[in-house]
């Protein structure tokens, strides 16, 4: 085994699919064993991704039955990873943290949580507009493997690049992964507009302010501009707030269009990460005292505190004078100052010479 997936719905599985397409001996491992038996017989995840058959190198497993893996991939919620990582037998030296949502109870990114719970393994992130439908059916698309050690960037670009899915190298672990985290949240509010009938100028408006508080708190976070402003940031935020393959999107249109917020959850059947995103992020942007109306708003509506279509007119009566990001949280070296000692350390999305194994490095 090559590569262990940690998590079998869509999004486990779609990866899993292009690792091995890859030419890697890839296994996903998962819990619901009636679930794990069809996957085997049929060679398709007919719950969660239809219509597309596992190649032949992809193998399926109980999780209890994990065992040492070069790379492991961990695709599951983000509620999930901490009590995963717990039980988590074996040596697991590269762990890629592909889940993208904030811990509800702590507010950390998962690369922090797995960290803590696995201080031995180098831990990575991949993130980027990744809908796990149009990745197994070879649109093309691209995405950011971060990691603070150059060499795990460069393993996880090695793993997963090929002509359609094209993989950037970054350093900034904390920027990407917020950005893949806070998206979500933000992708509800494009699916709320949508869903209330409103136009695409409001929609604009509404993801351009929305913008503005992701990169403000990513940047007090420790993140740095380029990434929000790149493929983990702006792309995914173009692709999932206006796809209805998104579950966000789709929740916050169903929300939109009148739907109750449980109604809508167990329509679409799968976890929707932006809804406890949202509640991360307001509680921790209030302990450092940053202004995200917008996520606040979204907060406010999932949670059922206020009507939809009040909550749009009450950003439209918040909206500031003027335009522009407050750096006031931020050190001159994440807003692009030339003075840092660190400032060649600076995140950007830079390709890099990759020196495994040729054969699993198909891109373009």
């Amino acid at each position: 085994m090559d590569v262990a997936v940690l998590g079998s719905g869509s999004w486990g599985t779609a990866l899993a699919i292009l690792l091995a397409r890859n030419g890697l001996d890839v296994t996903i491992f998962g819990r619901d064993h009636e679930e794990l038996m069809i996957m085997r017989h049929t060679r398709e995840n007919l719950k969660y991704l239809p219509g597309f058959t596992m190649p032949k190198n992809v193998t399926v497993d109980d999780i209890a039955n994990v065992g040492d893996a070069p790379m492991t991939v961990v695709a599951v919620p983000a509620s999930a990873v901490r009590p995963l990582l717990a039980d988590l037998q074996g040596e697991h030296p590269l762990l890629v943290m592909a889940s993208k949502g904030l811990e509800l109870t702590t507010g950390m990114i998962v690369t922090d949580v797995a960290a803590e719970m696995k201080p031995d393994s180098m831990v990575a992130v991949l993130s980027g507009p990744n809908l796990a439908v149009e990745i197994v059916q070879g649109i093309p698309t691209a995405a950011v493997a971060a990691c603070t050690d150059p060499r795990g960037a460069d393993r996880v670009r090695s793993a997963f690049m090929c002509p359609s899915f094209r993989v950037y190298a970054s350093s900034d672990v904390k920027g990407v992964e917020l950005a893949g985290a806070l998206k979500n949240v933000l992708a509800i509010g494009g699916g709320l507009s949508d869903g209330l009938g409103f136009g695409d100028n409001t929609k604009g408006a509404l993801l351009a302010r929305g913008l503005k508080e992701m990169i403000t708190y990513g940047l007090a976070m420790g993140g740095h501009i380029e990434t929000f402003l790149g493929i983990a940031g702006v792309g995914d935020l173009f692709a999932t707030a206006s796809s209805k393959l998104s579950r966000n999107y789709r929740l916050g249109y169903m929300i939109g269009s009148g739907k109750h917020v449980a109604d809508a959850l167990h329509e679409i059947g799968q976890i929707t990460e932006g809804l406890t995103t949202a509640e991360a992020v307001v509680h921790i942007a209030r302990h450092h005292g940053i202004q995200i109306p917008v996520f606040e708003t979204i907060d406010n509506v999932v949670r059922e505190k206020i009507q939809p279509r009040g909550a749009v007119s009450l950003l439209m009566e918040r909206f500031t004078r003027e335009e522009g990001l407050d750096f006031g949280h931020l050190t001159h070296q994440q807003y692009g100052g030339k003075e840092s000692e660190d400032v060649n350390d600076a995140v950007h999305e830079e390709e890099v010479i990759i020196h495994d194994d040729p054969s699993h490095d198909t891109g373009a």
